[in-house]
C-alpha cells in the first residue's frame, strides 16, 4: 500500500516541514535551502562553494545558483582564495549575520511546531533514526553529506 511505503512518509514529512518553515520564515524571504547553506557558512567559515554544497548535502549547480541568489542579496561575499586562485571562499556579511540573527526565533519556532506531536524522547529517538537510515545510505548517493566536526 502507498501510505506505508517508507519513501512516501519521508516525502510527506519533507512537504510537512517545509509548508511549517515557509509560514513561520516568510516574512524574512528565506527558503530552507538558502537557510542551510547561511548556517553551514556561520559554522564552518571560509568553505569554498564545494565544500557548502558537500555540508549541506546540495550539488553544484543547485549550490552555484543559491550562493549567487545570496551574494546578490548581499548576504554572503564570495572571494578568491589566498593561496588557490581557482577556489573562491564564502563568508557571510553583516547582513547575512544579521539576517541569520533575526530568523533564528522563526526557525526554531518551524522545528518546535514540526516536532509537537511527539515527546522528546520521540523527537531524541526520531532524529537517531534519521541520523542512522541517512548515514547507511549517504555514500551510495550523488550528493553524499559531508559533515563537520561536532555536527
Amino acid at each position: 500500500m502507498l501510505y506505508a511505503r517508507p519513501g512516501f512518509k519521508l516525502r510527506r514529512a519533507h512537504q510537512v516541514a517545509m509548508s511549517i518553515f515557509a509560514e513561520e520564515c516568510g516574512d524574512f524571504d528565506v527558503t530552507t535551502t538558502q537557510y542551510g547553506i547561511l548556517v553551514a557558512l556561520r559554522e564552518q567559515p571560509g568553505l569554498d562553494q564545494i565544500g557548502v554544497a558537500k555540508a549541506v548535502g546540495l550539488d553544484r549547480s543547485t549550490t552555484g545558483m543559491v550562493v549567487a541568489t545570496l551574494q546578490s542579496r548581499g548576504l554572503l561575499a564570495r572571494e578568491r582564495h589566498g593561496t588557490d586562485r581557482r577556489r573562491h571562499v564564502l563568508t557571510l556579511t553583516p547582513e547575512g549575520h544579521d539576517l541569520l540573527r533575526r530568523v533564528g526565533p522563526a526557525a526554531e519556532r518551524a522545528k518546535q511546531r514540526l516536532l509537537a506531536p511527539l515527546s522528546g524522547a520521540e523527537a531524541a529517538a526520531l532524529g537517531a533514526l534519521l541520523d542512522r537510515l541517512l548515514s547507511y545510505h549517504d555514500t551510495t548517493i550523488r550528493v553524499p553529506l559531508k559533515r563537520s566536526p561536532g555536527n
